[in-house]
């Protein structure tokens, strides 16, 4: 297996209000993401995978325990040029593409990110260029980006965090804000960046469909890691995500209710076609 590019041991984060309350985000975890895997995290709202996100990009440095990316200890003593090397090996993608999209033209909302890593102006030619047509969008680069679809101004969004080549890139509900064209969109696109780049991915979200494309799903509930598996081993144990407010693929989901009335299925696939051939499968024998 790839080395370690995330490494977390007991991990903590506390905030601190302004009446100074305390409220525990982050509790004890522990975990690893090796290069170039693809890992997604699940959890209801308030879990902690939010907070998790912005600790990996020194956003926000642990109350508690040690973080360690890219062979970067994030902590609350970083000098900036210490926070801007992390940085430059993980991009962040949000949910909101408009709070990302900072110019007037998409090419040079692209160019953004590299010129202020001060890469030579021919080199950043090359990377806009090659960061839009990685993501689908450089016929759209002198397009103005207020004029896009909500799919397309995610995937600039993205291609202005390639631009800048990190070696990961953390996916906070990048989805959450797009119709299911966008969001198809913008899926196939993270896959890609993994497959043909081997890019590191930890993409957060709520939708069970797309954690299912992930090659491992952490969940994550009031702060502590909960279940760490791949998609089968997680979302076999469909009693354990419901006791945490989760669902699971739709599938998934027609499989357990039907196991629920008495039809025992030698398999538990996650994705609706292999799901859709068991049920069928099933129907022939029971006939």
């Amino acid at each position: 297996m790839a080395e370690p590019f995330i490494i977390a041991e007991n991990l903590s984060f506390t905030y601190t209000d302004d009446d100074g309350d305390k409220t525990d985000a982050l509790r004890g975890v522990s975990f690893s993401v090796a290069r170039g895997e693809y890992v997604a995290v699940l959890g209801h709202n308030g879990s902690g995978k939010s907070t998790l996100a912005k600790l990996i990009n020194a956003i926000l440095t642990p109350s508690g325990g040690t973080l360690t990316v890219g062979g970067h200890r994030i902590h609350s003593e970083m000098t900036e040029d210490e926070v801007f090397d992390v940085r430059r090996e993980v991009g962040m993608v949000f949910q909101n593409p408009d709070n990302q999209l900072v110019a007037t033209i998409v090419e040079e909302d692209v160019a953004f990110g590299p010129e202020n890593l001060g890469i030579p102006r021919e080199e950043i030619r090359m990377r806009v260029d090659d960061a839009l047509k990685t993501v689908g969008m450089y016929e759209y680069r002198d397009n103005q980006p207020h004029r896009l679809s909500g799919g397309q101004k995610q995937r600039v969004a993205i291609a202005g965090v390639i631009a800048m080549m990190p070696k990961c890139i953390v996916f906070d509900e990048s989805t959450a804000m797009l119709d299911p064209s966008g969001r198809a969109e913008v899926m196939k696109t993270i896959r890609r960046l993994n497959d043909d780049f081997g890019i590191t991915v930890l993409h957060i979200t709520h939708y069970m469909d797309e954690a299912v494309m992930a090659d491992r799903i952490i969940v994550v509930n009031d702060g502590e890691i909960y279940i760490d598996g791949t998609p089968k081993e997680v979302f076999s144990d469909v009693a354990s995500l419901r006791r945490v407010g989760l669902d699971v693929p739709q599938g998934r989901e027609l499989l357990y209710e039907l196991s629920q009335l008495g039809f025992s299925f030698g398999d538990t696939p996650i994705d609706i076609e292999s799901c859709a051939k068991l049920i069928l499968e099933k129907y022939k024998d029971e006939k």
